[in-house]
């Protein structure tokens, strides 16, 4: 079992797996299976991580550190959300030959966990029961990034949203 120990103690893949908010309160088993896709990335302040555009390839679980998820065009860059530790992005990688919608950029220093999206895919179909319950949490996800697209167009059209009960 591999250990790591950059910022994060002596911990295994599968006890940052496990408790990382995306997959907090699945099964050991299931925690090792995901695990077992998982590499360890870092990337440095400014890094582009995703490219808007580009075909997705993977899901990102943030274990330290910060992204700026963007709405790029030819004439601006507009900052949707910021994501920190505990959140995931990249969700476009679980569809097939998907581009990119947003890109995300590093704030800061990040350390995060880097899952290919063929593989997890994979495995989403051959654990019926797991590829359930990561499909609700990327669904989740996609939620989330709807609403902030929508609060912060909303926000630079001067419009005020009404709290919505979900």
């Amino acid at each position: 079992m591999a250990r790591f120990s950059r910022g994060m103690g002596q911990m295994t893949l599968e006890s940052l797996v496990s408790r990382h908010g995306f997959t907090q309160g699945l099964t050991d088993e299931q925690v090792a299976r995901v695990a077992a896709l998982a590499t360890e990335v870092q990337f440095a302040e400014d890094a582009l991580i995703l490219e808007e555009g580009q075909l997705s390839e993977y899901l990102y679980l943030l274990l330290s550190g910060s992204v700026a998820v963007e709405l790029r065009t030819s004439q601006f860059t507009v900052c949707v959300q910021a994501l920190g530790a505990s959140q995931a992005f990249g969700w476009s990688a679980l569809l097939d030959h998907q581009d990119t919608f947003f890109q995300v950029r590093a704030r800061e220093s990040v350390h995060a966990l880097r899952l290919q999206g063929r593989e997890l895919k994979q495995l989403c179909r051959s654990d019926g029961q797991l590829g359930t319950e990561l499909l609700l949490r990327t669904l989740r996800l996609v939620a989330g990034r709807v609403k902030a697209t929508e609060e912060r167009f909303a926000e630079m059209c001067g419009v005020r949203l009404q709290a919505a009960a979900d």
